[in-house]
């Protein structure tokens, strides 16, 4: 204790010197905490995004995933709602909902697109939550009532194309499962946005009834999982693969290419952004502590006489090293904490990424792991920093360090 207090009264001995090696570590340590906080909350919310619209697991036919289809449902799943019960039945599992994926022509009689459809249970869109931005009108109903027409949702760009809105009649042209045409008349409920333009200028939503109609079949492409939480995705995995080995099964990072690419690409940039100004935060704590082991030398000469050892020398640079440090960490993550509440509280935006259409919220999750790891780093490193510079000082002779000048 007798050391450390000793260190501290060191530090404070060129107060100035050592407010501005602490605030270069403040400021380090705060945009170290920001940039990987901002990474966090970037991962987190395109996680949830990515389990939300594929579902965290996907059961297909075994042969779904690999091959390619050569008649469509080709590789459907057969008798699905009994496979849907079974899933259903463990209490980890939110909902088991169908999905049937198809393609064709869609017209409003006088221009005539292709089209990505995907016929789906209504439920969907309940688990989807703020992840889908219905622009116009609403989502499909419920329970639809037979006398009505089937409907459907379109993708803000092909209901621009089309000229499409909530009440327009359309036509859907698609090929049957026996490779014969068959079209339907549909009527527009609402357009959505999922933020990607090349998909909105393609996508279509239908009830999985008007899908199966469509292509003449009882058949459903996959089946989405959703799990109440999204640890559980592996665990769930390896069970039901246990349990159903006759099926394919695909979790939502097998799936997330874009999450994938994200990651990654964050991981390099605030990775080498973080090395570098945990560098400079080492410089500036080295760079004090070394003049004020030049201006001390005569003093270390004397400690050194009056029976003090090297090693005590360095521990007590390395102390006050260590002291700089954890000053420049404490302030730092607070600093850190009031731009994520500053940001939460103001609500400002990103603009939106390359390929996609919409912004997102700028916020940054303040993570205790993150934290501490973080102030862990800045301050071994510093006392490192300080204990390395001080060597050569706590090695020299008695005679030189006295007469030193």
């Amino acid at each position: 204790m007798k050391w450390l207090l000793f260190a501290a009264r060191n530090v404070l001995r060129n107060r100035r010197r050592s407010l501005v090696t602490v605030l270069i570590g403040t400021v380090g340590t705060a945009a170290i905490l920001v940039g990987g906080g901002f990474a966090l909350f970037t991962y987190q919310s395109l996680e949830e995004l990515s389990a939300r619209d594929s579902g965290h697991l996907i059961l297909a036919h075994h042969d779904y995933f690999d091959r390619e289809e050569d008649v469509p449902m080709q590789f459907g799943l057969e008798h699905f709602e009994r496979l849907r019960q079974e899933i259903e039945r463990d209490e980890r599992v939110r909902r088991a909902l169908p999905r049937l994926q198809m393609s064709g022509l869609i017209s409003n009689g006088e221009k005539s697109l292709v089209f990505i459809g995907t016929g789906i249970d209504p439920e969907e869109f309940d688990l989807k939550g703020p992840f889908l931005n219905v622009v116009a009108g609403s989502t499909l109903s419920r329970r639809p009532a037979a006398d009505q027409p089937a409907e459907v949702l379109l993708g803000r760009e092909l209901a621009k194309q089309l000229q499409a809105q909530p009440g327009t009649f359309i036509t859907l042209l698609t090929t049957t499962t026996e490779g014969s045409l068959n079209a339907l008349d549909v009527i527009v409920r609402g357009v959505i946005a999922l933020g990607v333009p090349e998909i909105d200028k393609r996508i279509v939503l239908v009830h999985l009834p008007t899908a199966q109609q469509l292509l003449a079949t009882d058949k459903v492409s996959t089946l989405s999982v959703y799990l109440r939480e999204t640890a559980m995705t592996s665990a769930m995995k390896a069970e039901l693969g246990a349990r159903l080995p006759d099926y394919a099964i695909h979790t939502w990072l097998d799936e997330a290419f874009f999450y994938v690419a994200v990651r990654e690409l964050y991981n390099r940039i605030f990775g080498l952004l973080g090395v570098i100004i945990v560098v400079i935060v080492v410089f500036a704590v080295a760079n004090t502590l070394a003049m004020a082991v030049v201006e001390r030398t005569r003093e270390i000469g004397t400690l050194r006489a009056l029976g003090t050892l090297p090693g005590q020398i360095k521990q007590s640079f390395a102390l006050e090293g260590l002291i700089i440090g954890i000053a420049s960490a404490v302030f730092g993550m607070l600093l850190a904490a009031a731009i994520s509440m500053f940001l939460l509280l103001t609500g400002f935006e990103m603009p939106p990424p390359p390929g996609r259409s919409n912004g997102y919220p700028l916020y940054v999750n303040v993570s205790a792991t993150l934290y501490a790891a973080t102030s862990l780093v800045v301050a071994l490193l510093s006392m490192l920093a300080a204990w390395w510079v001080s060597r050569r000082a706590a090695r020299q002779p008695i005679v030189e360090a006295l007469a030193h000048v």
